[in-house]
């Protein structure tokens, strides 16, 4: 049986087997038909994956990066880092800059984690599709069209004084109406036939380096050549009896687990979750492991002591800084970004949670060549500073704001969850964990409470503390009489993030933001 719903404010599904989950339908339905015919979750994720990076086009696609969490029932659980590399030849510049060929500093490795993950799901899962199979909806869409999303249109439109200076852009994406991307569609086709290495060593390779080069980036054949999806044993921090999952360095995942450690020192189920004493906690304990950000980096180039950052000590130091009625100031610079979550679990309890990313919303706004592949501007988050343990060096892998997660419940999957939004993943994870596990609202609802964001945004240059209207005027005057410079974003709003949630029990039970276009497909 598939139970699912659409919603105006969100969308959630209930299912006794399986269940995916994609910010569009179009993705999640092609996840879904994996889950139905007796493929797995990791299986599953490819399938609305391609598919996403076609109907997603201004937050993920080929031209970016994916980092993956899964586990099989037991709990034995992987970190899959699919991340591009700087070039191995870079130019003098004075400055990355945000945009253009000089942004397109690093390469794209989604495609090869779908090898990798095909792999495991081989070996380990007795996984039994294949990836010609499993891009079968995303070539379809591309070459028959889909109609742009409310999303697609809010940001083509927010950005349309800029795409004009973007390499092939205009040609390929529109704002409204019946998107079609046949040079997308041949892309996929060989990658379908050929295989994920097809996109670093084959034809296409060749191409999208010829692309590229004649954009202007300093990417070449030999940086696609080298690009390898890494394995890592997830990082892990005990909450409330959950055992939290999180992608190690040069992810931030170390960041969410931080933050949630702090929480850990409180009694967290005590306040209210609509009270600005709530979001005062929340926001303090951002504030406190934001101080050790700065920290992460590739762990090829730069020694990052997770085990100190997650020392308990540390972190309940870290909690008696916080003063409950005094807001810290916050000297953070701000990291713009947006991605995309997916997330399924199947009829085995395996489960599977990623996201995928070409960085900011429409990536380097650069197409290569012929292929209709739009690049990542992942390059953009290196930085020039000697001193940086994120300072652009060739071959390296820049810092990383992705970071999936999941918990353990009894050593098994209990929850997958992920977000859209830099800055913002740790702050709205670390809102929606405690939504779920210390006050046990169930995915939709937590995803349906009012967000906060502290720092700057791509709208807003202010350190402010940015919080949905919703949450009411009596949060708003509270929070700002503990010292908080509060500013009111729409309910709702695309500042908030694109969050997904799966919980796993007798009945599984998902979401996806109602800040979405998507939901949770249950099979």
């Amino acid at each position: 049986m598939t139970t699912a719903s659409r919603q105006t404010s969100g969308s959630d599904a209930a299912s006794a087997s399986a269940m995916v989950t994609a910010p569009h339908w179009l993705a999640a339905e092609a996840g879904a038909k994996v889950l139905r015919r007796g493929g797995n979750a990791i299986e599953a994720v490819i399938a609305a994956g391609a598919a996403l990076s076609v109907v997603y086009p201004h937050f993920c696609g080929l031209g970016g990066d994916a980092i993956w969490l899964v586990a099989d029932r037991s709990g034995t659980a992987t970190s899959f880092l699919g991340i591009g590399q700087a070039a191995m030849t870079l130019p003098e510049i004075p400055a990355i800059p945000l945009r253009g060929p000089m942004s397109a500093l690093t390469t794209a490795c989604l495609v090869d984690s779908w090898g990798a993950l095909l792999a495991h799901s081989a070996e380990s899962w007795n996984g039994k599709e294949k990836l010609v199979a499993l891009l079968e909806d995303a070539i379809a869409l591309a070459e028959d069209g889909f109609p742009a999303s409310p999303s697609q249109s809010f940001w083509y439109r927010f950005r349309e004084k800029e795409i004009p200076d973007w390499p092939g852009f205009a040609a390929t994406f529109a704002a409204d109406g019946t998107q079609r991307q046949p040079a997308l569609a041949k892309t996929l086709r060989a990658i379908a036939d050929h295989g994920p290495r097809e996109f670093y060593e084959g034809e296409l390779a060749a191409r999208i380096a010829a692309g590229l080069a004649l954009a202007g980036s300093p990417l070449t054949a030999g940086d696609l050549a080298r690009t390898k999806t890494r394995t890592a044993e997830p990082l892990s921090l005990d909450y409330r009896g959950l055992t939290l999952l999180a992608p190690p360095p040069p992810t931030q995942g170390v960041t969410t687990l931080g933050i949630m450690g702090v929480l850990s020192q409180f009694n967290m189920a005590a306040l209210e979750p609509d009270s600005a004493a709530f979001y005062h906690r929340l926001v303090e304990a951002v504030k406190q492991v934001f101080l050790d950000r700065a920290r992460i980096a590739d762990p090829d180039f730069a020694d990052v002591d997770c085990e100190t950052l997650l020392d308990g000590t540390r972190l309940a130091a870290k909690a008696a800084a916080i003063d409950p009625q005094k807001a810290m100031p916050w000297p953070q610079p701000y990291k713009h970004g947006d991605t995309a979550f997916l997330a399924a679990t199947d009829s085995e309890g395996r489960s599977a949670s990623m996201l995928q990313s070409i960085y900011f919303d429409w990536g380097s706004g650069v197409v290569a060549g012929d292929t209709g592949i739009l690049w990542q501007n992942r390059g953009a988050a290196f930085s020039l500073d000697p001193a940086s343990p994120n300072r652009l060096t060739p071959g390296k892998r820049p810092f990383y704001t992705l970071n999936p997660g999941m918990a353990l419940k009894n050593g098994r999957p209990h929850l997958l969850y992920g977000t859209q939004g830099a800055d913002g993943q740790p702050q709205t994870l670390s809102l929606l964990l405690s939504l779920l596990i210390d006050h046990g609202l169930d995915p939709l609802a937590a995803l349906s409470q009012p967000r906060f964001l502290l720092g700057r945004t791509f709208s807003d240059v202010r350190d402010t503390l940015k919080i949905e209207a919703n949450a009411g005027a009596g949060v708003f005057e509270e929070l700002q009489a503990m010292g908080h410079e509060v500013s009111s974003i729409d309910a709702f709003s695309q500042l908030g993030g694109q969050a997904g949630i799966i919980r796993i029990g007798e009945t599984i039970h998902g979401a996806h933001d109602p800040r979405s276009d998507g939901g949770a497909i249950g099979t």
